[in-house]
């Protein structure tokens, strides 16, 4: 179960009233509980070129079929030792074939040989463009597999090397160069923060213009968003200013595939301190990230709102900036969006949100939020069920009382205290904070015993006195000390709320108030 501990920690990752204000918004943690761990299958951090010839590959050329019969490692160790161009090129060729197969490429083999450091000196062959583009189609396979292999090619000074043909008049040396170069940013921070070290920004860059053909823009965007990926540590800032004008022009492409890389860029560049958020937001693309929100395709939809989550955990004004943008009057339909993973992220995003100031709340009940909220708490996957009982927890905390009426009067009562039940002791417990923050609202209104008797009539009392027994001692206590305040005194058979049976609300009255429905 949960300690005390742990559960003090998520707290601390909310903006809630009573926490100083660095601590205010919850942040991206490294554990595998958190929303934000990316997955590789959402984005491929390292590929292999797997096609078998020249002719089905980047290339121009096509392969002599004298040159490629195929050499076994042993006769390609021969043939690269020796003084032979001709077979230098056939050498290569079957390097790279081998290193192409789909299954079992036999890579390690490949390094133990000592092929790596031959391969890197052919990319220095500038006289001979087929040389250069086989080396480097086989590097680019090396470098695709683990962190050990990957450091095999940069330690035999591959990356100065590749680096340089970025410039080279063959495009798809260029384009094999630039592959390479995103396996070896793919590894880590540590071959992320050397590239940019030895000036790989410029001429990649240099490669973001209209004449570049599709294809090979995908493969720039995808080596850019890699370099832009990872936060121990996060990429220089003055790197991250450099990337974003070429991100910024690459939102506005019209390729999916393109679009969804710098949305993976940008979510990369976004998950972090809220100075780096600035950097971001400053340059005016949250406009087109938000309307990428309504984007029906998976692929974008999923960096897009990622990205945009990222941004509403930073500041009230650059939340402002997102709502501004139109951000509210997307997510209800996102949070009833098909994909599971899609409501887990908008609900993220709204809890986020929804841990600003009130007047970011009424946005938030304006817009429509709110019966939406409440869907996903009775009928959603119970991850994005999780983080819309995070939204509850900062609506209940932050919002003034009118507000907290607003909630309740939308049917959250019912859902929120059907999940009392599950196995999972931190979320049990942000119920019973939200519980308890709505209790000091009914307070407030004098209400209090008309909500114990609704309660109580919903089924949530049985539910709390249970926890009673739980193994988290912050739940047992949470609900004892509900018991205690509100539901130990005598009950009275004439406060009886008039109960809805449809909405499970009721009506609070409050001297010199309206009534609320409650």
């Amino acid at each position: 179960m949960p300690t005390t501990n742990e559960q003090d920690e998520r707290m601390k990752k909310f903006k809630n009233k009573g926490k100083d204000a660095e601590a205010m918004r919850r942040q991206r943690i490294e554990v595998a509980v958190e929303l934000r761990k990316a997955r590789k299958d959402e984005q491929i951090l390292k590929r292999r070129n797997i096609s078998f010839s020249a002719e089905d590959s980047l290339s121009p050329e096509k392969e002599d079929k004298n040159l490629v019969a195929e050499l076994s490692l042993e006769e390609i160790v021969d043939a690269l030792n020796s003084d032979s161009f001709p077979l230098h090129l056939k050498a290569a060729q079957s390097a790279r074939k081998m290193l192409s197969r789909q299954k079992n490429p036999p890579i390690n083999q490949v390094i133990r040989a000592g092929v790596v450091p031959k391969l890197v000196a052919f990319l220095g062959h500038h006289d001979a463009p087929n040389l250069q583009f086989e080396a480097a189609w086989a590097l680019t396979n090396i470098a695709s597999g683990t962190s050990d292999q990957t450091r095999a090619v940069v330690e035999a000074n591959a990356i100065p090397a590749f680096i340089a043909l970025l410039e080279s008049p063959h495009l798809h040396i260029c384009e094999q160069s630039v592959w390479a170069l995103g396996n070896i940013a793919g590894d880590g921070p540590m071959y992320r923060d050397s590239l940019i070290q030895q000036q790989i920004i410029p001429p990649l860059l240099a490669l973001v213009a209209p004449a570049t053909p599709v294809g090979f823009l995908r493969n720039i965007t995808w080596t850019l968003s890699n370099l832009c990926r990872n936060k121990n540590p996060w990429p220089p800032l003055e790197a991250v200013k450099q990337f974003l004008p070429a991100l910024i022009c690459l939102l506005q492409h019209e390729d999916k595939d393109i679009i969804s890389d710098t949305c993976w860029a940008v979510s990369y560049l976004t998950d972090g301190t809220n100075d780096r958020i600035h950097v971001v937001v400053e340059t005016g693309i949250l406009p087109r990230l938000v309307q990428l929100l309504s984007c029906p395709d998976l692929p974008v939809l999923t960096p897009a709102l990622r990205a945009v989550g990222n941004i509403v955990t930073g500041t009230d004004e650059q939340t402002q900036q997102a709502i501004d943008a139109g951000l509210l009057s997307i997510l209800p339909r996102l949070l009833r969006h098909p994909k599971s993973s899609i409501q887990k992220e908008a609900a993220w995003a709204l809890s986020n949100i929804a841990a600003g100031p009130c007047s970011q709340i009424q946005q938030i009940i304006t817009c429509g939020l709110l019966h939406p909220l409440v869907e996903l708490l009775d009928k959603g996957d119970f991850k994005a069920q999780k983080e819309a009982i995070w939204a509850v927890a900062n609506f209940t905390t932050g919002g003034t009382v009118e507000q907290v009426v607003d909630l309740v009067q939308a049917g959250t009562l019912l859902p929120l205290l059907n999940l009392l039940t599950v196995k999972d002791g931190k979320t049990v417990q942000v119920i019973l904070d939200s519980l308890s923050n709505i209790f000091v609202s009914a307070e407030k209104l004098g209400e209090t015993e008309k909500l114990c008797t609704l309660v109580e009539q919903l089924g949530g009392l049985e539910k709390i006195e249970a926890l009673q027994t739980h193994d988290n001692n912050a739940v047992y206590q949470s609900a004892l000390n509900l018991i205690e305040k509100y539901f130990s005194g005598d009950e009275d058979e004439n406060l009886n709320p008039d109960v809805n049976e449809e909405t499970k609300t009721f009506t609070f009255a409050a001297e010199e108030r309206d009534h609320y429905d409650f």
